[in-house]
């Protein structure tokens, strides 16, 4: 990830739970909160309901892939939480970018040119 640095101080992540703006989709959570530096941070988080730790690195995989794809389409400048939903498994990964684009635009994280 070219524009991302890794998100993984828990006092971080409980304060974007706590303070963030979220937007809920069918495969993941996301939570992001403005960081006052020039890049964007990352954390992903898959919880013990998902199942085995095959499955929640499965989950992580392709949310770290969904990101990558579409990180450049992402403002600068922001922390992010990314929280797996079941979905996130097994679920189509082309309806999973969208998903998590259409998140994205309810936080007003995308890009000026995405919102035309």
């Amino acid at each position: 990830m070219q524009f991302t640095v890794p998100l993984k101080q828990n006092h971080i992540f409980r304060r974007l739970y706590a303070k963030g703006e979220s937007a809920v989709g069918r495969f993941v959570v996301v939570y992001a909160k403005r960081n006052g530096t020039n890049q964007n941070r990352l954390g992903i988080t898959t919880g013990v309901k998902l199942g085995r730790a095959v499955d929640r690195n499965r989950a992580r995989r392709r949310i770290r892939e969904t990101y990558r794809l579409n990180e450049s389409r992402l403002k600068q400048g922001y922390d992010l939480v990314i929280v797996a939903r079941t979905a996130a498994i097994e679920g189509e990964f082309s309806e999973m970018q969208q998903s998590f684009l259409h998140q994205c635009k309810k936080l007003r994280l995308l890009q000026e040119e995405e919102k035309a």
